[in-house]
């Protein structure tokens, strides 16, 4: 497995208490010494855990020893201050953006010359939804794009599927480690995206410790959808009631969506009023139109315009960014 010494130090540093990843942002160049790092530690921890040169080196020959369980697995790790540290797009928090991730296959496919296109939705799609989604990723790929998304069954799955049949490459970002593949079903297809030029990235190398924090690596995963993408399309999903609850599983398409509209990723929905006005599976994408009117909204009549247009959004600064948004429409 690939790393450089600065991959392992970013992730001993975020080992300890009191340090999370804005204080890696704020601190590390790749070019520190440990004695540098483990005094940026010290000034930037906000827990009372002692952080010295000894127990710093010591927690990096125990994380070094925990990464011998995804030989196989994981084609390699990198980390901010790395040079092939693959970059964000939009506008994100230091406390947002990852600082290290464990991958499988191509990791130049995050390039930021590339085009890059999440594909996201419900887990229980019907007919009329999973056929509309194939031929919107179709026809992205023709245009160039990479397909992003989750793994996660139903709309993930059929993107990442799609994208593959199209003989396109596809980007699946997990909520677990490499060597646990999840869900469980989808074990051959994320070997499949690898074989077929594709990758799979992961913020894990160890099982979560609790159904907790197993339940927020899901909600961490959704922001890697929208912060490495330059346009998220939504398939379908439920949306909330009044009384704020979800009426059904939306599958985490909600909160993408939301962290896309933070980071001023261009957002996108299927959706016909003719076909879909009383489809629930189409709620999350009927309350973004009304609330959003930048949205773009895509359906086989304006397909071909509006997957031109996905296709030429590039990265942009935040004011350019907004300009080109309100270009648009």
């Amino acid at each position: 497995m690939k790393y450089t010494d600065n991959a392992i130090n970013v992730l001993t540093a975020i080992s300890f208490r009191g340090i999370g990843r804005a204080s890696i942002v704020k601190g590390f160049t790749g070019g520190d010494t440990v004695e540098d790092i483990v005094h940026k530690l010290c000034k930037y921890s906000k827990k009372a855990e002692t952080i010295t040169l000894d127990n710093f080196l010591m927690r990096k020959s125990e994380i070094l020893n925990k990464l011998q369980s995804l030989e196989g697995f994981a084609d390699g790790v990198v980390a901010i201050g790395d040079k092939d540290f693959p970059p964000l797009r939009g506008t994100v928090k230091q406390g947002d953006r990852p600082v290290f991730l464990f991958y499988r296959g191509d990791l130049s496919l995050l390039n930021i010359t590339n085009n890059i296109v999440a594909v996201i939705g419900l887990r229980n799609p019907d007919r009329d939804i999973e056929n509309i989604e194939r031929e919107v990723v179709s026809e992205l790929v023709k245009k160039g794009a990479i397909i992003l998304s989750g793994l996660a069954l139903g709309c993930d799955s059929i993107a990442h599927k799609q994208a593959l049949t199209s003989a396109g490459k596809t980007v699946a970002i997990l909520p677990s480690p490499l060597n646990d593949i999840v869900p469980r079903q989808n074990r051959e297809l994320s070997d499949e995206i690898v074989k077929k030029g594709g990758l799979l990235i992961s913020e894990y190398y160890i099982e979560a410790k609790s159904k907790l924090e197993g339940d927020g690596r899901y909600q961490e995963r959704d922001r890697l959808q929208a912060l490495f993408s330059d346009c998220i399309i939504l398939s379908a999903s439920y949306s909330k009631d009044e009384n704020g609850s979800l009426q059904k599983n939306d599958s985490g398409s909600r909160l993408a969506m939301g962290y896309a509209v933070e980071y001023l990723i261009p957002r996108a929905v299927i959706y016909d009023e003719e076909i879909s006005k009383d489809n629930p599976k189409f709620d999350l994408n009927r309350k973004i139109i009304d609330e959003y009117k930048e949205t773009i909204i895509i359906n086989r009549k304006n397909l071909s315009e509006k997957i031109k247009l996905i296709s030429s959004l590039k990265p942009l600064p935040d004011k350019q960014l907004d300009e080109q948004l309100t270009l648009m429409f």
